[in-house]
């Protein structure tokens, strides 16, 4: 009698679209254990979850660090998880072990360009401000300068990470009649020529933008980039965008910006922690929009991206080559 294949265990540590999990039930020779919950794995069902994994899909809440993956032990050959950002994940433990990452990127890129869109249009043009005021009768006679805000037609718009999704956030303002486009980052870009980018050092952008939208990723060197010395140079009627990651700004340094007139308004779709307290200095600002981190919120995208996580799950399990592989 033939021997059973031996079965790869594999820890998912949420509920995922159920994309991905039709792919992985398809899948011979896996053991899936799943955290079947909505909510954010206890970081002892983690530990206890990955001992003995060979495979591991996690999400940008989860804490990938040398303690899961001493749980782990050493069968761990893959971790995929399903987020085009990596800074949950300690790269250079993971590297040390010879553990493949499967990530997200390119599928994300729209929805997170559009939603980036809609919160500078929103923050800009005070829509929350605006339905508030219907909801709470303060919306009386027309007046001249009431809930005025600013306009893209004619601007300076400055990106700050011109990579594949400042791109698509570029190439999406442009038809509103944006006058010029800056960038900043570590190298100038060929592409940028496609939206007539200009690369520009930072203070440049800083100073010169009536819009700031930041889309870079957090790195040591993005790390509380736009801090007290980013937002004094900044124009008094300028608009602060981040679809990033909340640690890129210091919150403390913007919400004295926004309270002190420094800067005109903030939208934020990412914050640190997330998700912020309901008590947080931020929250009091009407000049300040902040969203629950939905970049990537479409139907359609989060299907995509469960199913590129379970594909590079799976070709790190057999081996083979995976759609989407961190380079380390």
């Amino acid at each position: 009698m033939k021997a059973a294949a031996k079965l790869m265990k594999v820890f998912i540590t949420r509920r995922i679209p159920q994309e991905g999990m039709k792919i992985l039930a398809a899948a011979e020779g896996c053991e899936v254990s799943q955290w079947d919950s909505d909510e954010p794995v206890p970081r002892s069902e983690l530990l206890k979850g990955v001992q003995g994994a060979h495979g591991l899909l996690c999400l940008l809440s989860d804490k990938i660090d040398q303690e899961v993956l001493d749980a782990a032990g050493p069968n761990l050959k893959v971790i995929s998880t399903m987020s085009v950002g990596f800074d949950h994940l300690v790269l250079s433990e993971i590297k040390k072990r010879g553990i493949r990452v499967g990530y997200t990127p390119d599928v994300l890129t729209d929805a997170t360009a559009e939603l980036t869109v809609a919160l500078l249009l929103a923050t800009s043009r005070r829509l929350p401000e605006g339905v508030e005021e219907v909801k709470s009768g303060g919306w009386s006679s027309w007046k001249p300068l009431w809930l005025c805000g600013y306009g893209l037609s004619g601007s300076t718009v400055g990106i700050i990470g011109l990579g594949r999704i400042g791109m698509a956030i570029a190439q999406r303002l442009l038809p509103f009649g944006v006058k010029r486009l800056l960038y900043s980052g570590r190298t100038a870009k060929s592409y940028a020529a496609e939206v007539n980018g200009e690369f520009v050092p930072l203070d440049t952008l800083t100073s010169e933008s009536d819009f700031i939208v930041v889309s870079c990723s957090l790195t040591p060197e993005t790390q509380g980039l736009c801090d007290k010395a980013f937002f004094s140079k900044m124009k008094k009627n300028a608009i602060f965008i981040n679809s990033s990651r909340g640690a890129v700004v210091n919150q403390e340094d913007l919400y004295d910006a926004l309270s002190s007139g420094q800067i005109a308004a903030a939208g934020l779709d990412v914050t640190t922690p997330e998700p912020l307290p309901t008590n947080h200095p931020l929250l009091t600002l009407k000049n300040c929009v902040v969203l629950p981190h939905i970049g990537s919120a479409t139907y359609s995208t989060r299907g995509v991206m469960s199913a590129l996580a379970a594909q590079n799950l799976l070709g790190g399990l057999q081996g083979s080559d995976m759609p989407s592989e961190l380079t380390l």
